[in-house]
């Protein structure tokens, strides 16, 4: 008699089981912060701009709007539209050219010659979507320090 009570729990387990697929599809907020500045000549900027996908599936990355604080000083609106497609939970870096104002660029140079490290913030947006599904807008709020890298002159990571 124990046999169809324990046969019956076994049988539903079984077929709970083949319910699921297996891949949780999870969205998550992601991340955007400076991979890497460098100074050319002119005093113009190139900021790598990492894009970070922390959900379960990949993300396209249309567009990237934000304020930046190099550190005391405003730097400008930094806009790119990447329509870059990240790995899920991977990440990868978008070259953006970006015009500083003289103020940030000082603030940038001495910390340059000085080889001392670089606060910033990035204040935003960041529009992305799962393939082929609708855009979402995720606020960007990110606050790190950059170095000088030894060895190559005007760049920070």
């Amino acid at each position: 008699m124990r046999r169809i009570p324990l046969l019956g729990l076994v049988l539903a387990s079984v077929l709970l089981a083949g319910c699921g697929n297996g891949m949780v599809r999870r969205v998550s907020d992601p991340a955007i912060s400076v991979q890497q500045l460098t100074v050319k000549a002119d005093g113009q900027w190139v900021v790598e701009l990492r894009l970070q996908n922390y959900s379960s599936i990949p993300m396209r990355f249309d567009a990237v709007k934000v304020e930046v604080q190099v550190g005391d000083q405003a730097a400008g609106t930094l806009q790119a539209t990447p329509g870059l497609s990240v790995g899920p939970e991977s990440a990868d870096v978008v070259s953006v050219p970006f015009a500083p104002p003289s103020a940030a660029r000082i603030v940038v140079a001495d910390a340059l010659a000085g080889r001392r490290a670089l606060p910033y913030t990035l204040k935003g947006t960041a529009s992305a979507a799962p393939e082929d599904k609708k855009v979402r807008t995720f606020d960007v709020d990110t606050r790190n320090t950059l170095n000088p890298v030894p060895g190559l002159d005007g760049v920070l990571r």
